[in-house]
């Protein structure tokens, strides 16, 4: 069991005070907050390692490169990888969607060919889709959502079709706080020979995955969302996928040789990671994936589900709240998005913040959801192994003195 008030003390940045109040941070689905262990190794790496990997043969670059390939090797062993060649370092989740929209669709799409998406996506699980869609004439379909919030796997037996060449589904719902059965979309896809992408950012913090077992062709996720840095994430790719792929981006590091007027190309991964990465982050990467070890993914997942089960049903009991998603504590992950009367959600958001309370309002780049569901925004907590039942009841009370100070005007 976590001992959330504890870990807390881990992370420098919970300590302090927002608006005259302690700093109650629920915007865990945009970013998390990085421990202590996180912020020493990045800080240790610009003072004693900084160099350039995989080039220099001095013993600062080859400490480096060792640091930053055995952090390969943590995310392999992470989400239970085959092999590291299967690894890539991107930018995050957003750059490794459209590097196998670029890649992978650019290469093997083809007219008339169809792409198998849901309402619920993150905008970075659609633009890169309908951005190919456009190029090669491809057919870009939606799969619907159940009464309650969850994919329509009816509706996707129907949308998959011999036709389909990728279906491209997040792994857990930024907006609705459901989790999407992707072993079985996996073996619906592979049933009509389409490949199976995932956006992985909003499960991978949260709870074990393994790649192997979900059978994936392809499955991307941010390090910012899991206790590490920003401006680093990973593509998981299956070999025999990448082997075939050429490169998006050009330039030193992903060259073999280069010829006045063709070059080749390196080996996997370093094949399609042009120019210097993001050392730090690759390396501070790997340490949170230490850190997230020590805790346990299974004990994460249980924490939040012990959170969500005590917070949900205050949040329902508020007149005038609407909850979007499953109603069912047990049904929901850590995140929560919610409507409150007829205010508007950045008024709302901002009312909280006033109250140390950091939630985020808007429409979580998920403006295709949030139409389907009727709303331009809505205001969303998420919660992360550091938060705590009076975090909870922070927000609670918080949401009811926002209610009465949009009715009489005083908190």
């Amino acid at each position: 069991m976590i001992n959330a008030q504890k870990l807390r003390q881990e992370f420098p940045i919970l300590e302090q005070v927002v608006n005259d109040e302690a700093l109650v941070y629920l915007d865990n689905a945009a970013t998390t907050q990085k421990p202590e262990a996180v912020l020493q190794t990045l800080e240790n790496y610009y003072r004693k390692e900084n160099a350039n990997v995989h080039r220099g043969v001095h013993t600062l670059a080859q400490r480096a490169t060792q640091k930053y390939e055995t952090a390969r090797e943590k995310v392999c062993q992470f989400i239970h990888a085959e092999k590291t060649e299967e690894i890539l370092f991107t930018k995050g989740t957003t750059a490794s969607l459209n590097w196998i929209a670029r890649s992978f669709g650019d290469r093997f799409v083809q007219a008339g060919d169809e792409i198998v998406i849901s309402y619920m996506e993150h905008h970075s699980n659609i633009v890169a889709w309908q951005q190919l869609a456009k190029r090669k004439k491809a057919v870009l379909k939606y799969i619907p959502l159940t009464k309650k919030g969850f994919l329509d796997m009816e509706e996707a037996k129907k949308q998959i079709t011999n036709k389909t060449a990728v279906v491209a589904i997040t792994h857990a719902s930024n907006v609705l706080g459901v989790l999407n059965p992707i072993a079985e979309l996996t073996n619906l896809a592979h049933l009509h020979q389409a490949i199976m992408v995932v956006d992985g950012a909003q499960a991978v913090p949260h709870m074990p995955v393994n790649v192997k077992e979900l059978d994936v062709d392809f499955y991307a996720f941010s390090g910012h969302k899991m206790c590490g840095p920003t401006g680093i994430g990973v593509l998981y790719g299956k070999q025999e996928w990448l082997e075939q792929m050429e490169p998006v981006e050009f330039g030193g590091e992903m060259i073999n040789f280069v010829h006045l007027y063709e070059s080749t190309w390196a080996d996997l991964p370093w094949k399609f990671e042009a120019g210097t990465p993001n050392i730090a982050g690759g390396i501070g990467l790997g340490e949170a994936i230490d850190y997230l070890d020590k805790i346990g993914l299974v004990e994460i997942f249980q924490h939040e589900k012990e959170l969500v089960s005590y917070v949900l049903p205050k949040l329902q009991a508020i007149e005038g709240l609407t909850v979007y998603g499953p109603q069912d504590p047990y049904e929901h992950t850590g995140v929560i998005a919610f409507n409150l009367d007829d205010l508007h959600p950045h008024d709302v958001a901002t009312a909280l913040d006033m109250q140390g309370v950091a939630t985020r309002a808007g429409h979580h780049c998920a403006q295709p959801l949030l139409q389907y569901l009727g709303v331009a925004a809505t205001v969303r907590a998420s919660f992360y192994l550091y938060n705590t039942k009076e975090d909870a009841d922070r927000l609670v009370e918080a949401v009811k003195e926002t209610k009465e100070f949009f009715k009489y005007g005083t908190f």
